[in-house]
């Protein structure tokens, strides 16, 4: 009666694509924000299977957050969070207060959700200037960005920026990065599989150039290649 494709066993949850979030150090995001500034000290820099960057262990007054490290920071510096903090490498501040053309990162899409833009190890963004109620942000990708005044964001340019310069050489090396943050790999071309492993697998693989239009109410295992066309079937004159 067939079998699940790859996606569909991913999805299901199983012990063989469960993810190692056991080895994971923690979430990474800022202290809650607060109408006073707020000073801490970094006690340790660690590493984390879950994040391509290093992460920095701040340990204020009252708790411990982990913060994804920047370059030029080491233990033992203070860093500050909240109104007034100057815009120094490490320090956390509102958009509406960082000077233009300044390079951060780990941008909140939200006022308060602890970062979602810029947090990939070598990645910056940079303040393009302000309009209105809104922060125009240019991001790696270079395209352009508003987020609202509250959102808060790092000085700096995340640590780490070597990683992708260093090669794999060996497909076992690649194939242990990738299992250490549960990614798939090797990925298989979906032509090269069996026809029950994937709707377009088939011995016949010289038939590359067929379209297959999935149907508008394809389950999600079969929900691949040209999707949801508006007709199909060859023109009438």
């Amino acid at each position: 009666m067939g079998k699940n494709l790859i996606q569909q066993a991913r999805g299901k949850g199983g012990p063989t694509y469960r993810s190692p979030g056991f080895r994971f150090r923690g979430s990474t995001g800022y202290i809650e924000s607060s109408q006073e500034q707020k000073t801490g000290v970094i006690s340790d820099i660690v590493d984390c299977p879950g994040h391509s960057a290093p992460l920095a262990v701040v340990r204020y007054d009252e708790k411990e957050v982990l913060m994804i490290a920047p370059e030029g920071v080491r233990v033992g510096d203070a860093v500050t969070a909240g109104p007034n903090s100057r815009p120094n490498v490490g320090n956390t501040l509102a958009l509406k207060e960082i000077p233009e053309g300044t390079l951060i990162y780990n941008i909140e899409s939200q006022p308060g959700d602890g970062g979602k833009f810029c947090r990939a190890s070598g990645t910056f963004a940079r303040v393009v200037g302000q309009t209105g109620d809104k922060v125009l942000v240019q991001l790696p990708s270079k395209k352009q960005r508003a987020f609202q005044l509250g959102c808060r964001a790092t000085v700096g340019v995340v640590a780490g920026s070597g990683r992708v310069e260093k090669p794999f050489l060996k497909a076992g090396n690649r194939f242990y990065a990738m299992k250490a943050r549960n990614k798939l790999y090797p990925l298989t071309s979906a032509k090269s599989m069996n026809a029950v492993d994937h709707p377009f697998g088939n011995k016949r693989s010289a038939r590359k150039a067929k379209q297959r239009p999935a149907p508008k109410n394809a389950p999600p295992g079969r929900n691949v290649g040209l999707l949801h066309p508006r007709r199909t079937g060859r023109r009438k004159k």
